[in-house]
């Protein structure tokens, strides 16, 4: 049947209900292939995978693949190599970022320091590339290593706008879609090339996680001034803290009057945490939360459109309940 005006979505519990038993047979993967010779590489790699989180990438992958009728281990397997990469860029982000927690547990810098952090990152990124030439797919192998190249290009990104208080809206989307939107891409598409599908339809795929991936990341970045703590399970205000001008803040700067201008300015330079008040004021007086809702929502919908025509299954009403769920989550 094909998709109608109303197509059907499902709600987080459903599809992890439905992922359950190809989530498994990951995380069963993940932990085989995870081991090493050296006792701290273990320890450390175990911290962060341990930790959990939504595994969304991995299940983009699976989700996928399974819209276009493909299941089985090779999908296991590189549903495995984007955790192994997500995990990484997740070491080597709280190292730059000198962040203390993450998901309601101390970081692994925190625990085991910089440099064991970010060795363990290159470890996982090497073997995440061990278990993707096992498949000696070369399409596979470019989308992942063209993705790899282009997060490192974003995170160096994002360092020239720490403490800038010149950041704007395209400069912010840039480093996004390099740091966040790139994997949820290359997931979906690799899903879509699992299963055979052709150019037209991989593309869709991909279009799918690349508007997610901005949807995703900016309704982050709203929760970053906006969300319980707890809920969070990370320090609010950490953006600003480290001198990010994410979205709420930059539409804040660019229209507020020009003495509280000056001093959001000065704020970002700073990284002034102390002055949350002051900017939680400007943001709301400048609508910049409201304002940063509706940009991640219309990235939603571009995600749920780039599906419409696609067989109506469940693999697919999981994709789009992904894509509400993005703007819709409290953490």
């Amino acid at each position: 049947m094909q998709a109608t005006s109303a197509p059907l979505s499902l709600d987080l519990p459903a599809i992890q209900a439905l992922s359950a038993a190809d989530m498994a047979a990951v995380d069963a993967l993940i932990r085989r292939r995870l081991g090493s010779e050296v006792a701290l590489v273990n320890q450390v790699a175990e911290h962060i995978i341990a930790a959990g989180g939504k595994r969304l990438r991995p299940m983009l992958l699976l989700l996928a693949a399974r819209a276009l009728g493909h299941g089985g281990a090779d999908a296991h397997q590189l549903a495995a190599v984007v955790e192994f990469i997500h995990t990484a860029t997740l070491l080597h982000d709280d190292v730059v970022d000198e962040s203390d927690l993450r998901r309601g547990r101390k970081t692994a810098n925190a625990l085991f320091g910089n440099a064991p952090s970010v060795l363990v990152g290159d470890f996982l990124y090497s073997r995440s590339f061990q278990l993707m030439v096992e498949l000696e797919r070369m399409p596979v192998m470019r989308i992942l290593a063209d993705t790899t190249n282009a997060i490192a290009e974003g995170e160096v990104l994002q360092l020239l706008h720490i403490r800038n208080p010149d950041t704007d809206e395209p400069a912010y989307l840039k480093v996004i879609e390099r740091k966040t939107a790139v994997l949820f891409a290359a997931a979906t598409r690799i899903g879509a090339l699992l299963a055979g599908a052709d150019e037209t339809m991989q593309q869709r795929l991909h279009d799918y996680g690349m508007a997610l991936g901005y949807a995703f990341q900016i309704a982050d970045d709203v929760l970053d001034y906006s969300a319980d703590e707890a809920a969070l399970g990370k320090h609010l205000g950490d953006d600003l803290a480290e001198g990010k001008a994410t979205l709420p803040l930059i539409h804040a700067i660019q229209h507020s009057d020009a003495e509280v201008r000056a001093r959001l300015r000065v704020v970002v330079e700073n990284g002034e945490i102390d002055a949350m008040p002051e900017v939680l004021a400007a943001i709301e007086a400048t609508g910049g939360l409201d304002y940063s809702r509706r940009r991640a929502e219309a990235y939603a919908a571009a995600a749920e459109a780039a599906l419409d025509g696609l067989d109506d299954n469940d693999a697919v009403a999981a994709l789009r309940g992904l894509a509400r769920y993005a703007v819709g989550r409290n953490h």
